[in-house]
């Protein structure tokens, strides 16, 4: 008997809660063996995910409810990886929307229940974390219905069924306070108002491949969700490229998802998500129809890329030590391979063969892409970020992003005037009577590089800061570039802490001693405006002379050790992030003194211009 099929997303900002919801789903459906070990957030499947308590891919898992399956997909909640949020709304028939019961909608989850309303996607909405003791659940269900009404929601989506959940302890209400004991409110709220998927299982074969996947023993796998039509294992099928043309192919294995696992499957009906094997050069957006009668489906669109960098060769005095890949020729071929499988990102030539021009969604999407790259044995160099500009009508127009900025009440002030300087206007403001507010800007995208450590070290770290991609609006001129200079080092050689204590009344440094530096190498901020050449290789002289000072301990303020997004939104213009597999450093773009262009004249230039 064909079992009934329920394909549904699951939807929240960062940190609601959905992988820790679905590892609950997972493990009550009677998914996993009775002795078998399971880790916790088990859809977080790589080492990056984990480590940072995001989703970064999204992924698909299924559970059997009685005789109904439900295929779930995990999607991304940051909007730097919305591509994979595109992707999944097409696979489904409805949405879970996950909301925290304290935090309530903030911006990511904004913008996926746009994209999902316009899909015209049905909601559930799931009310997590009831068990905080700050939590306002009836407060943060009216929050959501003003989003709703704000994003357009028709009057059927605007019936929503409610279901207040602790995912951590695995509970469902549909009432608070009722005497529920498991999910079976939920999983009884996405087996009766997510429609069955539409679609005729004798109709004409028509599949979109909406992610793909990499397997050691069968080459590319295609995850594709089957709108119509049946799929046999063996049978001669046509790919309709994204250029239009139609190639021929032969289904060597058909997988279905159970769980964690895949279930090697004959046939698959319409309505349900498979994995494909056999499908060499197949990329997401594809699709796969019948070969006699051929329909393809329109390819996907995926939103524009808002942010560049220049991704290039270490050519630093220390490269080619640590790493094993080091050429061009392998950073090509690793962009290229990501390519494949990552949807919003595009990689451009430049001027010079050992330099590409990568464009993706924020900073955090490219770092983590550097991140990984970085793990697999890759050094290289990367750029400031930049803004891509378009030029429509004549008029150049850059993207603007919507900023929420979630702050103790006595820092609003140095809020105000820091979002001021980098030309955001200030939407609105709510304060709930916690002792925080929350505030609603409009920036534009190149106001935000550098703001998320700067805005951390004006609030001392108690400032929550989420933003996404609005829109596009009219140039708005020069911005004032970072208003500090850099320490930088004059020679190769070790540093000492001898020097390193001289210096530190000078500003920050990034460095310890017995760090091997190089002329050029950037080893510390500035507290004034212009670059400084230092020297942080200088030892005590010894001497047979006795004096006062000879014997004075040295006391080192410990130096701040920048991550990868630090060093990335940190750099100027004139400067590289040199990154390898155990080390990050920074340095000038010319590392000769007396062959680089003075920054503070640059800096006074583009303040003049900003103001």
């Amino acid at each position: 008997m064909t079992k009934e099929i329920r394909n549904i997303a699951i939807i929240a900002h960062v940190d609601h809660g959905k992988t820790t919801l679905v590892d609950t789903m997972l493990r009550q459906s009677g998914i996993f063996r009775a002795n078998q070990e399971v880790v916790e957030r088990v859809m977080d499947s790589n080492d990056l995910e984990r480590e940072r308590g995001i989703t970064i891919l999204a992924k698909n898992t299924a559970l059997f409810f009685h005789d109904t399956k439900i295929n779930i997909v995990d999607t991304p909640g940051h909007s730097d990886f919305g591509g994979e949020v595109e992707r999944a709304l097409r696979m489904v028939d409805g949405v879970v929307l996950l909301v925290d019961a304290s935090e309530g909608p903030l911006p990511q989850t904004r913008y996926v229940l746009q994209k999902a309303l316009a899909a015209k996607l049905p909601p559930v909405v799931v009310l997590n974390k009831i068990d905080r003791p700050d939590a306002r659940p009836e407060e943060v269900l009216n929050e959501i219905y003003d989003l709703f009404i704000d994003l357009d929601a028709t009057e059927d989506q605007l019936d929503f069924p409610i279901v207040y959940t602790n995912a951590r302890a695995g509970v469902a209400h549909r009432k608070i306070g009722d005497d529920s004991k498991d999910l079976l409110p939920l999983f009884e709220a996405i087996v009766n108002k997510i429609p069955a998927p539409t679609g005729d299982p004798a109709g004409v074969l028509q599949l979109q491949v909406t992610n793909l996947d990499y397997s050691e023993f069968l080459g590319r796998l295609a995850i594709c969700r089957v709108f119509n039509g049946t799929l046999n294992r063996g049978e001669e099928v046509g790919i309709s490229k994204l250029d239009g043309k139609l190639t021929s192919t032969k289904i060597t294995k058909l997988y279905t998802f159970r769980g964690l696992e895949r279930d090697e499957a004959e046939t698959v009906v319409a309505g349900d998500i498979v994995a494909i094997a056999g499908v060499e050069g197949i990329q997401i957006g594809e699709s796969i129809t019948s070969l006699e009668n051929p329909q393809p489906l329109e390819p996907l669109t995926i939103d524009e890329p808002t942010l560049a960098m220049i991704f290039s060769v270490n050519s630093g005095p220390l490269s080619g030590r640590e790493g094993s890949y080091l050429t061009s020729r392998d950073l090509r071929d690793r962009l290229a391979k990501e390519l494949l499988t990552n949807v919003s990102i595009r990689v451009e030539d430049t001027d010079t063969p050992e330099s590409f021009r990568v464009l993706g969604r924020g900073e955090l999407q490219l770092a983590i892409l550097i991140e990984t790259m970085r793990r697999e044995g890759f050094e290289l160099m990367v750029g400031k970020p930049e803004i891509v500009v378009r030029t429509e009508n004549g008029k150049k127009l850059e993207p603007v992003e919507r900023l929420v900025i979630d702050i103790p009440e006595n820092f609003i002030g140095i809020i105000m005037e820091t979002i001021g300087s980098r030309r955001g206007e200030m939407m609105k403001m709510s304060n709930h009577g916690s002792g925080r507010v929350r505030l609603d800007f409009k920036i534009p995208s190149r106001g935000l590089i550098g703001l998320r450590s700067q805005l951390l070290t004006d609030t001392r770290g108690t400032a929550l800061i989420h933003s996404i991609f609005e829109g596009w609006m009219e140039y708005g001129g020069d911005m004032a570039l970072r208003p500090t200079g850099a320490l930088v080092a004059d020679r190769a050689g070790v540093s000492t802490a001898y020097a390193l204590w001289g210096l530190q009344e000078r500003g920050e440094l990034f460095i310890g001693p017995t760090i091997e530096v190089y002329e050029g190498m950037v080893v510390g901020e500035n507290s004034r405006e212009q670059d400084m050449e230092v020297n942080v290789t200088k030892e005590k002289k010894l001497t047979n002379m006795r004096s006062s000072s000879a014997d004075e301990a040295i006391r080192l303020i410990p130096h701040r050790q920048l991550s990868l997004e630090q060093a990335i939104e940190f750099i100027a213009d004139d400067e590289y992030v040199e990154i390898t597999p155990k080390s990050i450093r920074l340095r000038k773009k010319v590392l000769q003194y007396n062959k680089r262009p003075r920054r503070w004249q640059e800096i006074r230039a583009s303040q003049e211009a900003a103001s």
